[in-house]
């Protein structure tokens, strides 16, 4: 009987035992689990714990929300069209749950501009780079600061924030022309944009393929709008800067008109030459050439070994007989040819490779944007399938043409049909165009050349850039020599900074009258003061003269710095007379002051 009953108390023990062991090992491993979701947390922050938001620390917490219920949001923008705009925000918050921007009112609230309903034709800022393009507007919605107690607790981002979307992060040339290039000179307009700043992309899409290129341009990790869902239901931004600048983009995709570069270009090529300059170093890349300068070998330059990259493309836009033209290449021009595909190699290994490379072969598509990365003087060629005409499609040569770029641009288009393998049953992202009607299908296969169009969807122009095709290598080879030419005469003139001249300086004139129908004005000036600090080949100057009250003036190109001007003026007639310097034909300096003379 006892035992019997000691046997039924051990029975008990080693339930109860067991009971504990899987209490705890279900606590430690929910433990595991938060403390699993919490370093996938810091990891995508990079933050230390404190850091990751003020919840952390009592105080700073309450010194935040307390000043988010004073102050409430607060607005200074940039420019006066939503095109140009960039705004800096104070406690911009974000409703994950809402997917809305919320600006909070208190009294000690402001916004500049204050548009009121102007805001919403059609928005307040452009988040892409993209000009004008209705899937990259932002707004936001307002409430009262007294709202905030009928809301989640708020999460604070102590970090400077950049909020901007990215265009399409899946296309390389998208992510240059429209993100990183445009990212990393809006931060150099705003101190507090620096490398600790932390970038937060709105747009929806995943990272994509070349997320770690986004990473250069901060030591924090990025942010994708997916991510503020992990962090709680209100996520309010202590300090952010929103839209990006369009200043270094060159080219429109057609959206409105057919593409093609810009109307106004504001980039040249030193600022593109900066920038890749820049995120070579990020990647720890140094230019062959500027590794001998740094070492001053006194090798000279002419002795280096040049040679050619190609690229191939493996699935799409193939090049049919890429043998046979390496080994054209490599017999016809006695360089090496280096075969290099997004697919196949590190981005990082083909920056390095093109970063000292005398020529660029490609079919169009967005490899090319890596000309970005060629030095001064390299060749860049372009090859284009059947019925595509070059000038239409130009981002690479407005790219490689930019002032200061000194690249030298060609294009070889494919003018036999026999040698194409068009893809008309592929889908029709890919060219394919099965889904047509059959005399639309005809009319594709019928033309020539792809009439100008509109983006993006364009079914000729899709089956037409789809095509794979047979290189003719005579024709390639005759563009190719004369690229290398130009590339010569390149190497034998020295690059010089392009600086222009100041104003001239005390411009004077004197009047003299011969006759009741003679006189002569004599204009004389000083040169500009950065002058004689300069080489400069050939100086010139321009002067306009013209008469009081007249629409039309007379000009004049001079290489003296006096001169007497006797025709067609008149006596006891007042002119109006401006003087300009120019360096070498084309660098232009500003007028001096307009000089009235009376006769």
């Amino acid at each position: 009987m006892q035992s019997s009953v000691g046997g039924c108390k051990m029975s008990l023990g080693l339930l109860f035992n067991g009971l504990l062991v899987s209490i705890i090992a279900a606590l430690l491993w929910e433990y595991s689990k938060l403390r699993e979701h919490a370093a996938v947390l810091q990891e995508k922050l990079h933050m230390p714990q404190k850091s990751q938001d003020f919840t952390q620390d009592p105080m700073d917490y309450h010194i935040a929300l307390q000043t988010l219920h004073e102050d409430g949001t607060r607005m200074v923008c940039s420019s006066k069209m939503h095109t140009d705009r960039i705004c800096r925000f104070d406690y911009l918050c974000y409703c994950t749950e809402g997917d809305e921007f919320v600006f909070f009112h208190s009294n000690s609230s402001f916004m500049l501009p204050n548009l009121g309903s102007r805001r919403f034709q059609p928005s307040l800022l452009d988040m892409s780079s993209v000009e004008d393009h209705n899937t990259q507007f932002f707004n936001f919605l307002e409430l009262p600061t007294a709202a905030l107690k009928f809301l989640s607790k708020p999460v604070f981002v102590p970090d400077v924030t950049f909020i901007f979307n990215r265009f399409n992060p899946d296309n390389i040339m998208h992510v240059f022309h429209d993100d990183i290039l445009p990212a990393f000179y809006t931060m150099k307009l705003y101190l507090d944009l620096d490398e600790k700043a932390r970038l937060v992309f709105m747009e929806g899409w995943s990272e994509g393929p070349h997320f770690d290129l986004y990473k250069l341009l901060s030591s924090r990790q990025p942010l994708l709008k997916d991510h503020l869902k992990d962090f709680g239901k209100l996520i309010c931004f202590i300090k952010s800067y929103v839209g990006v600048s369009k200043m270094t983009t060159w080219y429109q995709y057609g959206f409105v008109q057919p593409q093609g570069p810009k109307a106004n270009i504001l980039v040249s090529g030193t600022e593109i030459r900066q920038f890749s300059k820049a995120f070579m170093v990020k990647m720890n890349i140094t230019r062959i050439e500027e590794a001998d300068k740094d070492a001053d070998n006194g090798e000279d330059e002419s002795k280096k070994d040049e040679y050619i990259v190609l690229f191939t493309r493996l699935t799409t836009r193939l090049i049919l007989n890429e043998g046979e033209l390496i080994t054209a290449l490599a017999q016809e021009f006695q360089m090496k040819v280096f075969k290099v595909s997004l697919e196949e190699q590190s981005f990082s290994t083909i920056v390095q490779l093109l970063s000292d490379a005398s020529m660029l072969v490609s079919m169009h598509g967005a490899q090319l944007i890596t000309s970005i990365f060629l030095p001064r003087g390299a060749v860049v060629v372009e090859l284009f399938p059947f019925a595509i005409n070059p000038e239409q499609y130009s981002p690479y040569k407005t790219l490689a043409t930019l002032p200061d770029m000194d690249l030298h641009y060609f294009s070889w288009r494919n003018i036999k049909k026999e040698n194409s393998v068009a893809h008309p049953d592929r889908s029709w992202e890919q060219g394919g165009i099965a889904h047509l009607e059959n005399e639309e299908q005809e009319r594709i296969l019928a033309s020539k050349e792809v009439s100008k169009h509109l983006c993006c969807r364009n079914p000729e122009w899709l089956f037409r850039i789809y095509q794979d095709t047979l290189i003719d290598i005579p024709s390639l080879l005759g563009v190719l020599k004369e690229g290398m030419k130009s590339r010569l005469r390149f190497k034998k003139s020295k690059h010089t900074s392009k600086i222009h001249p100041g104003r001239v300086r005390e411009p004077q004139c004197q009047t003299s009258v011969q006759s009741t129908d003679k006189a002569q004005l004599i204009i004389s000036w000083k040169i500009p003061w950065n002058l004689k600090y300069l080489k400069v080949k050939e100086v010139k100057y321009e002067v306009w003269i013209q008469e009081q009250g007249e629409n039309t003036y007379m000009p004049y190109i001079l290489q003296q710095q006096n001169f007497t001007f006797s025709e067609n003026i008149k006596p006891f007639t007042t002119y109006m007379v401006w003087v300009r310097c120019i360096f070498n034909n084309n660098l232009l300096g500003p007028f001096a002051e307009v000089l009235v003379c009376r006769t």
